[in-house]
């Protein structure tokens, strides 16, 4: 087994954002441990209820969190990596590369989280690797082609024109292949 592949998304686990609070990753785990214990006649699992039980542990204090969180950053990072951020450093070419990694990271965000499928510039930015001022001119131009949407937060969205973009320019394909999509509860997010 390749050693990055061992780790384990404890914030999965216990279906919280990395930013949850802690009084709501304690409120979260006691509601799983609750269903997931083996006590439990109708939904008792002991497999689930250990890994409950052990990202409550890491997530549950501040400092094995905070080495977790580090570790969490990394993983993640890795497995939104859509294109080198160094050869997209200047040109034409590069710039169609961030535009593509635009939509890309937003096409996964949005099968992976219909209810919530907006990233915000922050986000995007630490993604893709690429400083802000970089994609200030790819949001502009996706934003008036209609390819994306722009929340009042400052999140985007991709829109359906910006999935029928991917799907009539052949890269969706390229998106599955090069995004890797994070491993979600039920395979998805």
């Amino acid at each position: 087994m390749n050693p990055r592949d061992s780790f384990v998304d404890y914030y999965e686990i216990l279906e919280v954002s990395p930013k949850a609070r802690e009084d709501t990753i304690a409120r979260v785990y006691r509601i799983l441990a609750q269903r997931y214990h083996p006590d439990n006649t109708e939904t008792g699992d002991p497999e689930k209820f250990s890994l409950v039980l052990q990202a409550f542990r890491i997530l549950g204090d501040p400092e094995t969190r905070a080495q977790f969180d580090v570790q969490h950053q990394q993983k993640t990072a890795l497995k939104w990596r859509v294109f080198d951020a160094k050869e997209a450093a200047g040109g034409a070419q590069s710039e169609k590369e961030i535009r593509f990694g635009i939509l890309g990271v937003l096409y996964t965000k949005r099968r992976n989280d219909p209810t919530w499928p907006a990233v915000t510039r922050g986000e995007m930015e630490s993604l893709l690797g690429v400083p802000r001022e970089h994609l200030d001119f790819s949001f502009w131009y996706l934003k008036e082609r209609g390819l994306i949407n722009r929340g009042d937060d400052g999140s985007c969205s991709i829109t359906a024109d910006g999935v029928e973009y991917l799907d009539q320019n052949g890269l969706q394909e390229r998106v599955q292949n090069i995004v890797a999509l994070p491993e979600g509860r039920n395979g998805s997010r």
